[in-house]
């Protein structure tokens, strides 16, 4: 079965939560596919993946780039696999309708946008009743991720 991750965004923005959790899973030797909800959004976290921090940066690339199978993180809206990730993230409200494909799936959604939070809520009961293993992640008053579920 696949870990399914919800990281309930309240106390940082996604442009500061997700190249954090990108340069771990690209740490440990695994790949990942970024899913954003559009073209727009792929665009700014082509960006943000260059320019996060002064002292590195993360490889990854879009369509737009070529050599879309030897990216180790892909950027995309759609629910294509092309690099043949085991990680997926998945920003915006993009949804996968298979999430067996990949060891981790990652949900990041904005806790001050309700309709964010329902659509997560359906995503954790959807994975739930698929036998997937789930849980959920808030970050404390001091800043640190702690699984709440």
């Amino acid at each position: 079965m696949t870990e399914v991750l919800f990281y309930h965004l309240e106390r940082q923005p996604l442009e500061r939560v997700l190249p954090s959790l990108v340069e771990r899973t690209v740490a440990r030797g695994w790949r990942a596919v970024v899913q954003a909800g559009s073209d727009e959004r792929v665009e700014a976290l082509d960006g943000l993946l260059w320019t996060y921090a002064d002292e590195s940066f993360l490889p990854h690339g879009t369509k737009k780039d070529g050599n879309i199978a030897e990216q180790p993180v892909f950027l995309t809206t759609e629910e294509t696999n092309p690099n043949g990730a085991t990680v997926r993230f998945l920003v915006d409200g993009a949804e996968l309708a298979e999430l067996s494909g990949y060891d981790r799936v990652v949900y990041l959604f904005d806790g001050h946008d309700p309709s964010a939070v329902a659509n997560a809520r359906e995503q954790w009961k959807a994975a739930k009743s698929a036998g997937h293993t789930i849980s959920y992640w808030q970050q404390s008053s001091e800043g640190r991720w702690e699984n709440r579920a």
